[in-house]
């Protein structure tokens, strides 16, 4: 069995809140690696050329205020 089928198995079993409780652990947790890796890919430069384009379609004219 691996790690995630455990897991699986193990959340499975979980009460109603024990499955709440980590719900909102792990949405707090998902959202600090989501930010560390949006913030290593543009210190990587991964997002430069997303960036360029953005930049790119706003001096052409074709963006607008939100």
């Amino acid at each position: 069995m691996t790690k995630v089928e455990h897991l699986e198995r193990e959340i499975r079993e979980l009460s109603t809140e024990e499955l709440t409780t980590f719900r909102e652990w792990f949405v707090a947790f998902d959202a600090v690696e989501w930010d560390g890796q949006i913030q290593r890919d543009a210190l990587t430069g991964r997002l430069d050329r997303l960036a360029d384009e953005a930049i790119a379609e706003h001096q052409s004219g074709r963006s607008q205020k939100l």
